[in-house]
């Protein structure tokens, strides 16, 4: 989904905009109650893995999915990742592809399906709790700490997909990046759900030595959550002297990089944007333009190692 996210979604209460939008909630609510009571399908020739998300936008899934797969893949299984094929979301189609061994369909069913003709024993999908009809094997759901659920109002009126109540529905939550009162957010976690086990997960730069911290930067996305873009370079000392924010997925005309282009002149600044943005740009601009390197570290890796060997075994 291509949008700007609205500024009263990460408000902690509703505001007016909020309530305004109620009635608006109720296609959502219909859709959730049908797609929560259709026929489910479980696969026995494969184990089937989805990591999505309640708040919509910019929590982490992309990462986690790519960590995830190494993590599987160094345990000896033949693994593959899988995105429903959406036309505003070839960044993160092609970042998958570029990163791990995966599979785009229209039809998440069809990707499994394939994955089973390939002999494959894992299937990791981006994205896809709310598919309801597939009983995957393990379900993680992402948040981000400092948004956590927002206003806690489903969309439009809020930045939640499903209620937050559906946790008890899931196996392992991920609280990625920074963020205060994350104890009282766990609290309310153990309390939807006692089972669920809950990890801590934080983005490193891994190519600052490429970065000039004498230089100005001029920075650009098309992400769900481009505060965390800024927020981690200025955390490693380097200089941001502009922001240009662009719709998630956000698909670049030639006019949008020439005008970041005349305006890191105008600046006297290098550019640098995320590496799920760089995958879309042309080659034309490689030697202008710069990429952010980020790695997911998971706090206690081990221990979710071995829950990960336990649920596949």
């Amino acid at each position: 989904m291509n949008f700007k996210k609205p500024i009263f979604w990460d408000l902690k209460k509703p505001n007016i905009f909020s309530y305004l939008l109620l009635p608006f909630t109720i296609p959502v609510i219909i859709n959730n109650f049908f797609l929560g009571i259709q026929k489910k399908y479980k696969f026995s020739k494969i184990k089937t893995v989805c990591i999505g998300n309640i708040y919509l936008g910019g929590t982490g899934k992309t990462p986690l999915t790519i960590k995830l797969f190494n993590i599987i893949k160094k345990m000896g299984f033949d693994v593959i990742t899988a995105k429903k094929f959406y036309s505003n979301q070839i960044d993160e189609q092609h970042l998958l592809k570029a990163k791990t061994k995966s599979i785009v369909s229209k039809r998440r069913i069809d990707a499994i399906n394939q994955a089973v003709n390939n002999s494959n024993q894992v299937i990791i999908f981006d994205d896809g709790l709310q598919e309801k009809k597939i009983d995957y094997d393990l379900k993680i759901v992402c948040f981000k700490k400092k948004n956590w659920i927002g206003n806690g109002q489903l969309i439009p009126s809020g930045p939640l997909r499903e209620k937050i109540e559906n946790l008890k529905n899931y196996d392992i939550v991920f609280l990625n990046g920074k963020g205060d009162n994350v104890e009282s957010i766990k609290e309310i976690i153990y309390k939807l759900n006692p089972k669920i086990e809950i990890f801590e997960s934080n983005y490193e730069i891994q190519n600052l030595n490429e970065l000039d911290v004498n230089s100005n930067y001029l920075i650009f996305s098309g992400i769900g959550d481009p505060f965390s873009f800024k927020e981690i370079l200025l955390e490693n000392n380097i200089s941001v002297v502009k922001e240009v924010v662009f719709p998630d997925h956000h698909r670049y005309k030639k006019k949008d990089i020439e005008s970041v282009l005349q305006e890191s002149k105008k600046l006297n600044a290098k550019i640098l944007t995320t590496e799920k943005d760089f995958i879309k740009l042309s080659d034309d601009y490689a030697k202008e333009i710069n990429f952010l390197k980020i790695e997911l570290k998971i706090v206690k890796e081990k221990q979710f190692i071995n829950l990960i060997n336990d649920k596949l075994n």
